[in-house]
């Protein structure tokens, strides 16, 4: 038994040691209570509060953000926990934790030395021309403008999308690359703003990962 730690403490840190290590991502709260048989979720963060204040983990306030620190039990994956985010009130900023709805594991190399970058999940097939299908995951590098051609998640009215950004004679314009679609004309006076860059691209083809 590891040096300070209860029986169950030990137990509950190798299964989220070892979950991670299989999964690529940490367990959530509820997954650890079936696992042990906790009933409730304050049951399970009693032990997490024990092991944080032990020095073996560290959480954040968001899902599945444990992360074991402790190098006895640390897994090797190199894998970066990035937020998946959900719709987006207009000027509130995209990282705060009320739209953050899961963590994904992204491969570490995909964000190397780029800070607060987030994953979208598409919605409609407007540019399967690029590759990108429905329930697809885009990693986003967050960054407020962008240059002609480049492939962007823009927020319109609060729902963020991903086109092709447009610019010619002072006009700017989303473009599907699904010919069923019709380019989106953004006005001076539309509520639209870029709020990053697409950087890679994960796919489950089974719809069982995210």
């Amino acid at each position: 038994m590891a040096k300070g730690l209860t029986a169950r403490q030990e137990e509950i840190l190798r299964f989220v040691s070892d979950y991670q290590a299989e999964n690529g991502y940490p367990p959530s709260i509820r997954e650890i209570g079936a696992r042990f048989k906790i009933g409730s979720l304050r049951g399970v963060t009693v032990h997490l509060d024990a092991l944080e204040k032990k020095g073996y983990i560290e959480r954040a306030n968001t899902p599945r953000s444990i992360k074991v620190i402790h190098p006895a039990y640390q897994n090797t994956l190199n894998v970066s926990m990035l937020p998946l985010i959900g719709t987006i009130a207009a000027g509130a900023p995209i990282l705060a934790d009320e739209y953050v709805e899961d963590m994904i594991p992204v491969p570490s190399e995909m964000v190397r030395n780029i800070a607060n970058a987030f994953v979208l999940r598409v919605k409609g097939d407007s540019m399967t021309g690029d590759g990108i299908n429905p329930r697809d995951l885009v990693v986003i590098k967050p960054q407020e403008s962008a240059s002609h051609g480049e492939l962007v998640a823009v927020l319109v009215d609060n729902e963020a999308t991903v086109k092709r950004m447009h610019m010619r004679d002072g006009v700017i314009k989303l473009m599907p690359s699904n010919p069923a679609y019709e380019p989106i004309d953004v006005q001076p006076e539309d509520n639209a703003r870029v709020i990053g860059r697409v950087i890679g691209l994960m796919r489950d083809y089974q719809g069982m990962a995210f």
